[in-house]
């Protein structure tokens, strides 16, 4: 308002309404890229900015472009600045994941620097303790957090290492180091302590879909409201990946969620 601007928001190609196919079958999907993405909005960005001149009667004249993002999008947002930067005045890019990491070990390292030594051993605590009982009552255990549906237990251990990970990336850490130490102090069990931060945070507050963590989920090649998950999985294992994967050493989440696991998705 202050600079008289407009916020143009665009939906990423096939997602949304936005997919060319009604089946999202591997070989569908072969036009789904982040380069794919930069074009189209190059062209939208020229599109829009034609229709402006034309309704206000201008020639020779463009508006100014500023192209904004976050995470993924924060990327698309800097690389269309690169690759276009005749067409745009400058760039935010915030969490932005420019550079494409194999094995991205640096992501469950910053979450223990950003937990504390404290909390940290105590996150470290919880999964030995669910891996534990990952061997003696599986069932059980995973019900406890919800997410029976997690046949496989790498999807499951993935599951709760994003679970930990959203009290950091949102600034929030007190709503799960508090009651994991308080826990702990008290002698209490910190697996049934952490199943309630899952369940009550996590997915209540957050709205996470257990499903999503699915790997027959991902499978699913029908084009509809649950198709975001298949879609960007796609994108990580054929283009970026980012892979979130244990670091050889104090690691807060599970060895299970190694490359292989990524691979076999």
């Amino acid at each position: 308002k202050k600079f008289g601007a407009a916020i143009v928001t665009l939906e990423h190609r096939y997602y949304g309404k936005s997919s060319p196919f009604k089946s999202h079958t591997t070989e569908n999907l072969k036009y789904l890229s982040s380069k794919q993405a930069l074009v189209d909005l190059a062209a939208f960005r020229q599109y829009y900015q034609d229709s402006l001149s034309l309704k206000l009667g201008r020639s020779n004249v463009e508006n100014p472009w500023f192209t904004f993002g976050v995470s993924y999008a924060g990327a698309l947002s800097a690389w269309f600045r690169l690759k276009f930067p005749h067409l745009t005045c400058g760039s935010l890019a915030s969490s932005a994941v420019v550079l494409a990491v194999y094995n991205f070990t640096e992501f469950d390292e910053q979450v223990g620097v950003s937990a504390g030594l404290e909390c940290k051993a105590a996150l470290q605590e919880v999964t030995q303790l669910v891996e534990e009982r990952l061997r003696s009552s599986k069932e059980e255990l995973k019900a406890s957090f919800g997410a029976a549906e997690l046949k496989i237990d790498g999807d499951f251990m993935y599951f709760l290492a994003d679970a930990a990970v959203m009290a950091f990336q949102y600034g929030i850490p007190d709503k799960l180091c508090s009651p994991i130490l308080e826990a702990k102090k008290a002698g209490k069990d910190l697996v049934d302590t952490y199943a309630l931060y899952v369940q009550e945070f996590f997915v209540e507050s957050l709205g996470v879909s257990v499903k999503s963590y699915d790997r027959d989920h991902l499978k699913n090649t029908a084009s509809g409201e649950d198709s975001a998950d298949r879609l960007w999985w796609f994108q990580v294992c054929s283009e970026v990946a980012y892979f979130q994967v244990a670091p050889q050493n104090d690691s807060i989440r599970s060895s299970k969620i190694d490359t292989r696991y990524h691979l076999d998705l």
